[in-house]
């Protein structure tokens, strides 16, 4: 693992692979290793990056840092830390509205852009992350993690058909990160909207949604479609908000295809 200093903090991040750059950003809760899988696929002909955002994983943990706006500046803050001019950008959840945001903002700094069960707006989210936006739910959540742990090991079949897989993750990735980060994070996520900016996107786009999300509600491709008249946009019936988890072989064809495109 290997890591860069920003004004912000430290970003830890891992890299795989040889040729055109790719970024990919993990969603809430989550860490770079969720990628792993998609990294192997595509290092013989794309260098991956693969962040862990501020508040999760390795990354560093200021309190003011865990947000999707400060998210969308660290893309170039990382690119620049790299040497790296442009990339394709693909985010899973909050990052793929991560990487949604930086097509906007940076259009110079992104090539291509991926999103993977995104909310393109954060009323999209599924009402128990909501209710963790919330300040003090979000505090007693994360003092009683035994109890949320069992919520999850519940919950885990309902998520993804790999819950051998996810459920581990999460499990430790939770115990990485903080309250503020916990809370802030998803609280700014639910208040972004980001219709009104999608027009700006000029770059090749591809949208991946799995029909059985319960995170995210699947109707966002539809947002994604009708905002980017160009975008691609894939659903995949088997799957719920982790289609590289649910239906990998589809999940890699696809992501192979775009980056390579």
């Amino acid at each position: 693992m290997s890591s860069i200093l920003t004004a912000r903090g430290p970003v830890h991040y891992q890299v795989m692979g040889r040729g055109a750059p790719v970024l990919l950003i993990h969603g809430w809760l989550g860490s770079w290793d969720l990628w792993l899988p998609s990294m192997r696929a595509l290092a013989q002909s794309h260098r991956c990056y693969a962040v862990d955002l501020y508040g999760f994983g390795e990354s560093g943990k200021r309190q003011d840092t865990a947000q999707v706006d400060t998210y969308i500046d660290m893309v170039p803050v990382f690119l620049d830390a790299l040497g790296i001019e442009r990339a394709a950008v693909i985010g899973h959840s909050m990052g793929g509205t991560t990487a949604l945001g930086a097509a906007i903002r940076y259009p110079d700094r992104v090539n291509r852009v991926g999103v993977v069960g995104s909310p393109i707006v954060g009323s999209s989210l599924a009402w128990l992350l909501k209710l963790a936006g919330v300040p003090w739910i979000g505090r007693l959540t994360r003092r009683y993690v035994g109890l949320l742990a069992f919520g999850l090991r519940v919950y885990a079949p309902i998520v993804t058909r790999a819950p051998n897989v996810w459920y581990p993750m999460v499990s430790r990735d939770i115990k990485r990160t903080t309250i503020e980060s916990f809370f802030a994070s998803i609280r700014s996520l639910r208040h972004t909207d980001l219709r009104p900016a999608l027009g700006q996107v000029r770059v090749p786009a591809l949208g991946i949604y799995g029909l059985k999300d319960v995170i995210v509600h699947p109707r966002q491709h539809a947002v994604m479609s009708a905002g980017i008249s160009h975008a691609r946009v894939e659903t995949l019936p088997g799957s719920g908000h982790f289609p590289m988890l649910d239906e990998p072989v589809a999940f890699d064809r696809l992501i192979r295809g775009f980056v390579a495109a």
